[in-house]
């Protein structure tokens, strides 16, 4: 009998055990489900978009942790003054020359179509081996700890761009680029919003805890980025692009007369035919380039408000609340309109991404002449949430114009060409805000004429070219 029992006494305790497990692991595995239920809905399983969108969310994750490290060390460890010292010694060692590699970014990237997955592994574990070395600086704040944040935002960037070239080759059926593209983007800000306070959190531990953080995480990024499909590799049908073709606008400035060819001559027997060169992308129409330079402004406007704002905002905090609380108001704000953006563009389903660019652009301008004019703290968390959705959704449109009008044997490079673009603006706009004295009623009229020359760029030639219509439309 008394075998008997303590035979039958641990069956229950087992099943409470296992019941206690589930329960524990039902959180984490359901949300888990549901994560990758999202990510592989409408065919992007299939297609291998949804481990891009994955990786794309680790790839946020890890960046995040690595901002709040350097962040925390080069902004708010210090005195305001000594602060903007330390943040223009940021920007000269590490911008300055970031300005002179992204040129060469692209390209290189271009001689390197079978080997993406090896190339975003590779960005993934150079950023995990960078935040190790960076871990033993950030509590001394070394000019050592720059040179790495160098080579953590190259890495990153080169991610950025072959991503991008990436995202044409995973597209499931019927989905257009603008839509993959806005979930991309919408998963790495979602990712980005939940890393961000767990790394303020692990920054309250040790400052180096949050690059261990952004460590583990690039790590796991490295693997996930071979799981991609092998067609990623595949360089078929590609070409690269180059963004001026001087032969092709007689009308440029400086610039010879172009000179008329002759009709190649018939190839004769063992005669090698003449090599073509890769179109340009004004062969495509202006639509692209015009959007470029409306992107530009916007990339530009969003560097300047980063560090300028942060400036700001520390001397001259919200009324009634602290710096770091002001900065947290204006950076949700910033990511709120982004998400939002990144929504808008995929349910627009990029109808006339022209007039889309010119609208935005547009409203940008509106909202940051009206934060000049009738400055306070509510002007500048509109702005900071306008100027998150509007480049957004000018950036999900220049990509359904490129989509439409670049050829597909050059689309790929053409998306790599123009995030390095967009990433030299951004570079400018932030030396500007760092620059800039710290004044509100300035800052805004800076930024209101940084969109300006966006406008008087852009603006005319979009709406012109929406009237014309595409010279080649691709897509339908």
């Amino acid at each position: 009998m008394t075998a008997a029992r303590s035979h039958d006494g641990p069956g229950p305790l087992r099943r409470v055990g296992r019941a206690t497990g589930r329960a524990l692991r039902t959180p984490f595995t359901g949300t888990a489900r549901g994560i990758r239920k999202a990510t592989h809905a409408h065919g992007a399983g299939e297609s291998g978009l949804g481990k891009l969108i994955e990786l794309h969310a680790v790839n946020g994750a890890g960046d995040v942790m690595i901002t709040v490290a350097l962040a925390s060390t080069v902004f708010f460890s210090v005195p305001t003054d000594e602060a903007r010292g330390r943040v223009a010694l940021y920007l000269a060692i590490t911008m300055a020359p970031f300005t002179l590699l992204a040129p060469v970014i692209g390209p290189l990237l271009d001689r390197l179509p079978h080997g993406r997955r090896a190339a975003m592994a590779g960005a993934m574990l150079a950023r995990a081996l960078l935040a190790i070395t960076m871990s033993g600086a950030v509590a001394t704040g070394g000019l050592e700890l720059y040179p790495a944040a160098l080579g953590v935002l190259v890495s990153s960037k080169a991610y950025g761009v072959v991503r991008s070239a990436v995202v044409p080759r995973l597209l499931p059926p019927k989905f257009s680029l603008v839509k993959a593209n806005s979930r991309v983007t919408l998963a790495g800000l979602l990712a980005t919003g939940v890393a961000a306070p767990i790394g303020a959190g692990l920054q309250t531990i040790g400052s180096a805890w949050p690059l261990y953080g952004a460590c583990a995480i690039f790590i796991a990024g490295t693997f996930l980025a071979f799981t991609l499909p092998h067609k990623v590799d595949s360089a078929k049908g590609e070409r690269r692009a180059r963004l001026i073709d001087p032969q092709d606008h007689p009308h440029l400035p400086h610039r010879p007369e172009p000179v008329r060819r002759p009709a190649p001559k018939p190839k004769r027997n063992g005669e090698k035919p003449p090599r073509e060169r890769p179109p340009g992308l004004r062969s495509v129409g202006g639509s692209v380039l015009h959007g470029l330079q409306a992107n530009a402004a916007h990339r530009a406007l969003s560097g300047f408000l980063i560090f300028f704002l942060a400036f700001l905002l520390r001397e001259h905090p919200m009324a009634g609340q602290s710096a770091a609380v002001s900065l947290a108001i204006v950076g949700v704000s910033a990511g709120v309109g982004n998400a939002c953006g990144t929504a808008v563009g995929a349910w627009l389903r990029a109808r006339g991404p022209e007039v889309i660019v010119a609208t935005v652009l547009a409203l940008a301008l509106g909202t940051a002449v009206l934060a000049a004019v009738f400055f306070s703290t509510a002007a500048v968390a509109v702005l900071g949430a306008v100027a998150g959705f509007t480049q957004a959704l000018s950036k999900l449109s220049l990509d359904a114009m490129i989509q439409r009008d670049v050829p597909e044997e050059v689309r790929t490079s053409a998306f790599a060409r123009s995030e390095t673009l967009l990433q030299m603006a951004w570079v400018v706009g932030g030396g500007i805000g760092i620059a800039l004295p710290l004044n509100a009623v300035l800052g805004m009229s800076v930024a209101a004429g940084i969109l300006a020359l966006g406008a008087a760029a852009s603006v005319r030639g979009l709406l012109g070219a929406a009237r014309r219509g595409s010279p080649h439309p691709r897509v339908a």
